[in-house]
C-alpha cells in the first residue's frame, strides 16, 4: 500500500506562518484538537516543519514559560522528516521507528500533500485484523 492511501490530506491540515508566535500554534492546536501543526516553508524552495506538543514543551522549559518571545519558527523541527507519495507504506513505517518519529510530511517536489502519522498506520493494521 502506498502513502498516498494512508496519509492524512493537505486539505485536513493545520498549516502555520513560520512567524506567528508560539501563543498562536497552540491556540490553534487546541481549536482544531491536534498534536502538531505544518509549519509552512518561508520561500518557494524553502523548508516545510513540524511543531508539535514537544517541541513547545521543550520552549516553554527553555524560556522559563515565557513564550510570547518565541516565534514558530524558533521551535519548529525545519525541515521535518518526509516521504514521497508513491512510497510503500512498510519503508516509511520503518523510518519512524528507527528515527524514533511518531510523524512525516509527505512531500513531493517540495510541495505538501499530506502527513503520514503513526495512527494513521495503526488504522489500517486494525482494518486488516477484523
Amino acid at each position: 500500500m502506498l502513502v498516498e492511501n494512508v496519509m492524512t490530506p493537505k486539505d485536513q491540515l493545520v498549516i502555520i506562518s513560520p512567524m506567528e508566535t508560539v501563543r498562536e500554534a497552540i491556540k490553534l492546536m487546541k481549536t482544531h484538537k491536534v498534536r502538531s501543526i505544518i509549519v509552512d516553508k518561508n520561500t518557494e524552495d524553502g523548508a516545510y516543519g513540524l511543531v508539535t506538543f514537544k517541541n513547545i514543551l521543550q520552549s516553554i522549559v527553555a524560556e522559563d514559560g515565557d513564550i510570547d518571545l518565541l516565534n514558530v519558527y524558533d521551535i519548529a523541527s525545519t525541515p521535518a522528516f518526509s516521504v514521497s507519495t508513491k512510497l510503500d507504506v512498510t519503508y516509511a513505517a520503518r523510518m519512524m521507528v528507527h528515527n524514533s518519529i511518531k510523524r512525516l510530511l509527505v512531500l513531493d517536489n517540495n510541495e505538501l500533500y499530506g502527513i503520514l502519522t503513526m495512527t494513521d498506520i495503526i488504522g489500517i493494521l486494525m482494518d486488516s485484523v477484523e
